[in-house]
């Protein structure tokens, strides 16, 4: 479904991203692993085309994205919850949502989609009037998720979703992440909780210094030494 070669992205003099390669196929869920500045945020925003890669291509179903605005990346069945949420404060929770769904015409569907994530996130239904700012963190990353999945995608962005979140409340976030991926939306997931990430996602990649060193399913990365020293905190 992805497959990115060569990427290159640099902003602000820094050379972020290093000519990286990685494939996500259908039905898959990816984990992209690594410490702070790593350059994994700054790769997903090149694959929804917040950022502009210096080279490289982004090819989704056989199509470069390149040169594809992000409203259409969208319309294609691309979808990022960004890191921080990036939630609409002062818009309902019912507005949040809706603003998920701003390309689609077809207002019936919507609807019943609206139904959907409600029934995904019981919690949401019950604040729909509240405003996204009085939300607490765990409902405010049900709401980013809740929007994203009113695009329809085929391939979720996920970028840190357990981010500053108590205990069971990752637990909910990932367990609603595993019920998306179960009806057939394909998963990129980057989250600095490497363990639970790979022992969640089929597969693994880790990034140090905008470039990726080592990749395997994730079996193989949970047992690998060099990646439990690194990023899972086996220090034996």
């Amino acid at each position: 479904m992805l497959e990115v070669s060569g990427l290159c992205v640099s902003f602000g003099g820094i050379n972020a991203v290093k000519g990286i390669d990685f494939a996500v196929r259908a039905g898959e869920m990816v984990a992209l692993i690594g410490a702070n500045g790593a350059g994994k945020t700054t790769t997903l925003k090149a694959l929804i085309g917040l950022l502009r890669p210096t080279e490289g291509s982004i090819r989704y179903d056989g199509v470069d994205l390149i040169t594809v605005p992000v409203h259409q990346r969208i319309t294609l069945g691309i979808a990022l919850v960004p890191e921080g949420r990036g939630i609409f404060s002062r818009l309902t929770v019912e507005e949040n949502i809706n603003m998920g769904a701003y390309r689609r015409p077809d207002s019936a569907a919507v609807r019943t989609d609206r139904d959907g994530v409600y029934a995904l996130f019981p919690r949401l239904a019950e604040r729909r009037r509240q405003t996204g700012g009085t939300l607490s963190g765990g409902e405010q990353q049900m709401l980013a998720i809740a929007r994203a999945m009113m695009s329809k995608p085929r391939l979720l962005l996920l970028d840190e979703p357990s981010m500053g979140l108590a205990p069971l409340m990752v637990r909910k976030i990932f367990d609603t992440i595993r019920t998306i991926a179960a009806d057939g939306v394909t998963i990129l997931l980057v989250e600095q909780n490497a363990k639970l990430a790979l022992e969640m996602c089929h597969r693994g990649y880790v990034m140090e210094s905008g470039a990726i060193v080592t990749h395997d399913n994730s079996a193989a990365l949970l047992a690998d030494p060099a990646v439990r020293k690194a990023y899972l905190g086996d220090h034996a």
